[in-house]
């Protein structure tokens, strides 16, 4: 009932826990707190919170529009109601290092397993989009050392995210990775990486784990679960997976009640009242409201 009961310590203490295993975990996107909860329910491994879908939410394009304030309070308010561990983006950490600093202590304090910080330049873009540009090096080392020497909680993941790749190569990305790893980074989010080759080639050059970012409509082919755990990769995210699914069938209820007045043919294709009471355990908090209201009060007469 309300939020979830595993401390954030916790969640932070297991994601450690298995990313050393070497076993591949899934993270699909929540867009909100109760698609999180879906996340948690349907068995996967973790939840990703993507900064694309915040400042979509909000109405807003994805070049660097959110605010700390509003990042950190939607990730508190998706990571508290689920037991799974929760990754946030944190773009390129909302500043110079004292800011970067800020923002990891403000989402420990949000209660998420970890973040990555990215080396664009900012205002930053999507990633995959053309015209990226990113930092020196020096720079990009600077953001990830004053994230690892900010953390309070050594289990607290600092991802370091590169979008190299698009702008001087993969060589350029490898040697990338290869420094932020030196700079402290607990493991690394090669962004739009093209092919297999490319992930397994990043596998190779560290030896921190790394993420694949299966977004649709970018630079990445769609590969499988199976094959990114062929070439070593430990995480995969799906950031605007549920977002685009839902607004995809939002757009076409929309265009329904427009045309016919009435939503009758959809009934099959809409989650029933019953199915979400259930996600959101709406039967526990009647329990939890008849334990506390199950006497009456006497009046007695003065």
């Amino acid at each position: 009932m309300l939020y979830a009961t595993t401390p954030a310590g916790e969640k932070r203490r297991i994601l450690r826990e298995r990313l050393a295993s070497g076993e591949l975990l899934r993270f699909p996107g929540a867009f909100n707190p109760l698609s999180a909860r879906l996340i948690e329910r349907k068995g996967f491994d973790g939840v990703y919170v993507s900064g694309a879908v915040i400042a979509a939410d909000l109405g807003l394009p994805d070049i660097g529009l959110t605010t700390l304030s509003e990042v950190a309070g939607r990730g508190q308010q998706i990571a508290r109601m689920t037991e799974l561990p929760a990754i946030i983006d944190a773009d390129t950490g909302f500043g110079e290092p004292m800011n970067v600093a800020r923002t990891i202590q403000t989402l420990e304090d949000a209660g998420l397993a970890g973040a990555h910080i990215e080396d664009q330049v900012n205002p930053k873009r999507c990633g995959h989009l053309d015209g990226k540009s990113v930092v020196d090096a020096d720079t990009a080392r600077r953001r990830i050392r004053a994230a690892v020497d900010a953390r309070r909680d050594a289990n607290f993941l600092i991802m370091a995210r590169t979008d190299i790749r698009a702008v001087e190569g993969l060589s350029a990305a490898i040697d990338r990775a290869r420094a932020l790893v030196d700079a402290g980074a607990d493991a690394i989010f090669p962004e739009a990486m093209r092919t297999l080759d490319e992930f397994a080639a990043v596998r190779a050059a560290v030896d921190v784990p790394i993420l694949a970012n299966m977004t649709e409509f970018g630079k990445s082919e769609l590969f499988s679960v199976d094959q990114l755990r062929d070439v070593g990769v430990n995480v995969v995210i799906w950031p605007v997976s549920l977002l685009r699914m839902a607004m995809g069938a939002a757009g076409r209820a929309l265009d329904t009640l427009r045309d016919e007045g009435h939503l009758t043919g959809l009934l099959p294709e809409m989650q029933h009242r019953a199915d979400l009471y259930d996600l959101v355990d709406y039967e526990q908090y009647t329990r939890f409201d008849t334990s506390i209201y199950d006497f009456t009060v006497t009046k007695e007469r003065p």
